[in-house]
């Protein structure tokens, strides 16, 4: 019941750029958000291909499916979740025949984190729009990427 309200939050939360096209992508994405934000694994891993790729912030991390899974599913059974809340979102059907292929980007907000990206591609299997690749990462502002850069070189 709380992961169906938190899923109906962030609806109505969709952005202005949100065409009848493009809902069900944003549908997808916001119910892998909603799902990792009160940690019910089952149904944030439903929102993926099974050969979907999980990119994360550290340059290590690169997961499939069953490896993102392996990670993240001790946390879920603890009731340990995240939460990034969608800030800004574009989405864009490949202009395609199949209109079966999308890309996005989002800017996130994250309570430890600030703001993040979240970006990807959707494919259109017979189960809906599922994730095929999720790429998270920091946003790191201009003015000081030089100091992030030179603390990342120090290790």
């Amino acid at each position: 019941m709380i992961t169906a309200a938190l899923m109906m939050l962030q609806l109505s939360a969709a952005s202005p750029e949100t065409s009848p096209e493009t809902a069900p992508v944003e549908h997808t994405l916001d119910a892998m958000h909603a799902a990792a934000s009160v940690a019910d694994g089952e149904a944030y891993f439903a929102t993926f291909t099974p050969d979907a790729r999980f990119i994360g912030t550290d340059a290590g991390e690169r997961w499939s499916l069953p490896e993102f899974r392996a990670y993240a599913m001790p946390y879920f059974s603890q009731g340990k979740g995240w939460t990034y809340r969608q800030t800004a979102r574009t989405v864009t059907i490949a202009p395609i025949e199949c209109r079966c292929v999308a890309w996005f980007d989002e800017v996130l907000d994250n309570d430890a984190y600030g703001t993040t990206r979240g970006s990807g591609v959707l494919r259109l299997t017979d189960n809906g729009w599922k994730i095929e690749q999720y790429v998270l990462s920091f946003a790191v502002p201009n003015d000081k990427a030089r100091a992030v850069v030179d603390a990342i070189k120090a290790d």
